[in-house]
């Protein structure tokens, strides 16, 4: 019975305190009632705090879409995170084109051409199938982990704290309020010497001096809390970088993979790699020529090309000129190169002494070495 009567009058004194704040922060909204402000550092924290927040969950939502473009996959392992079990493995994109292009290429025949060229890029996808598949994980356990476990684990800390602020100043203006109205009825009835109205005032000011008390305690609390956001700042700069340390190494991979796919298909017949009796040499995209030096590229380039034609070999066996076709963009990494545009017709002479991967090349009054794979020499 003393324990039923204890739970009704906690649950009595919860519910007034409850009403009493409801009617506290509507009076606030009607501006019928003052409101304790907090001070500017905290504001500023708070902010501060609410700004991490949003941006965090949404650079930690997007990463996701960018590590698994499919959204009922990450359904799928939100599902089996929430109920602490490991995800099935599937077989991801690359992998699943590298093993087509390997059961085509076992299909047509290994020994021919198309067949021999199928499987050693189905053998390649796979292979850049699984550098994904380890950006994935390293990027979910450096990157996306330390912000998940800041978005349910330290803001949501925060968020209680700042809500227990929230009604502690609830209650700090409602006691306010009350001794206000205290002291009105009591200077009111100053003439009746009511006793009773002079108690209730005493009341009031204890009560207000207890939730004054409260109050600065969970402020001081909160920002304590607060100031931990410059930390967790510092310690999402260091996954960060841990992110992009994963993404280099990645592009690194695959761009190597590719790089070595494409010798091997050098070593094919130049008859099953032209395409519109055009040079078979492959370039290298301008921007990567950009970022490791055109000589670099040149040199890396040449190794892919199957076999100069004949015409360039004469080329530089002799000292005349010729009119060429550009066959790709190229960009000059510096003035002793000559940048040149895909279609455009430019003449090119050899220069004892110059690189074999490279021509002497004239536009005009401009001249300037030209890589000699981007080029097909007209009749």
């Amino acid at each position: 019975m003393n324990i039923m009567d204890f739970n009704v009058k906690k649950l009595a004194a919860d519910a007034g305190t409850f009403l009493s704040r409801a009617v506290q922060f509507t009076e606030e909204k009607l501006g019928q009632a003052e409101k304790t402000e907090l001070d500017a550092h905290l504001e500023n924290l708070l902010s501060k705090a609410e700004c991490t927040k949003i941006w965090t969950e949404k650079i930690m939502k997007q990463t996701e879409v960018l590590l698994q473009p499919n959204p009922n996959a990450r359904i799928e392992e939100f599902v089996y995170e929430k109920l602490d079990r490991k995800a099935p493995s599937r077989i991801n994109n690359p992998e699943l084109l590298g093993q087509y292009m390997i059961d085509a290429g076992t299909e047509f025949g290994p020994g021919t051409a198309y067949g021999n060229a199928l499987i050693k890029c189905g053998e390649t996808q796979k292979r850049i199938g699984t550098a994904d598949r380890e950006l994935i994980q390293t990027s979910a356990l450096n990157f996306l982990t330390p912000l998940r476990n800041f978005i349910e684990g330290d803001y949501k800390t925060i968020a209680k704290e700042r809500k227990l602020l929230q009604n502690k100043r609830l209650d700090l203006d409602a006691a306010k309020t009350r001794l206000k109205k205290a002291k009105a009825a009591e200077t009111r009835n100053s003439q009746l010497n009511s006793a009773r109205l002079e108690g209730d005032n005493i009341m009031s000011e204890q009560e207000l001096r207890i939730t004054q008390s409260e109050f600065d305690r969970q402020a001081e609390i909160t920002r304590l809390l607060l100031e931990g956001i410059s930390s967790t700042h510092a310690h999402h700069l260091r996954c960060l970088n841990d992110f992009v340390e994963a993404q280099m190494t990645y592009y690194a991979q695959c761009y190597q993979y590719m790089l070595d796919l494409q010798k091997q298909l050098g070593s094919f017949p130049s008859n099953y790699l032209c395409n519109n009796n055009q040079t078979s040499g492959t370039p290298v995209p301008s921007v990567l020529s950009n970022v490791i030096g055109s000589s670099a590229m040149a040199s890396a380039t040449s190794g892919l090309v199957i076999n100069s034609p004949s015409n360039l070999n004469d080329l530089k066996e002799s000292s005349g000129s010729r009119k060429a076709r550009v066959l790709y963009d190229y960009d000059a990494a510096n003035s002793t190169e000559l940048s040149l545009l895909a279609d455009e017709v430019i003449t090119v002479f050899s220069v004892v002494g110059m690189d074999s991967d490279w021509l002497m090349g004239e536009r005009g009054n401009q001249k300037g070495k030209v890589p000699i794979t981007y080029l097909e020499l007209l009749n």
